[in-house]
């Protein structure tokens, strides 16, 4: 069975930023209010949530996407197998789930999510 993109996430340097840029581009309801700062981006129907960030010190920047999987290490261990490199290993989110996240053959940064 395939696995679904069931996030993505926008990584920059001033999320404050493109908050504007994107309500006013594509009308997307962002909400920022959470001690992080991070821009959550509704779904729409017959669309995917996502966020829009300030990336930390060092952190890489750019669109990453989030597939639903049902074990992130063993999805991670393929994704190694197949040429991939872990840049994130396994961690939990308190009651929400379990993220990680690797870059593929050609650097893409993708994460892997258990909820």
């Amino acid at each position: 069975m395939a696995r679904p993109v069931v996030f993505f996430d926008i990584a920059t340097t001033d999320a404050p930023s493109l908050f504007g840029f994107y309500r006013e581009l594509f009308g997307w309801e962002i909400d920022a209010d959470n001690p992080l700062g991070y821009g959550m981006v509704a779904a729409a129907e017959g669309g995917i949530p996502g966020g829009i960030g300030t990336a930390g010190e060092g952190a890489a920047k750019g669109v990453t996407i989030v597939v639903g999987v049902d074990d992130v290490q063993a999805h991670l261990d393929k994704a190694e197998a197949l040429g991939g490199k872990t840049v994130v290993p396994p961690y939990d989110i308190e009651g929400i789930g379990t993220l990680a996240e690797f870059t593929d053959t050609q650097g893409n940064r993708i994460q892997l999510w258990k909820q």
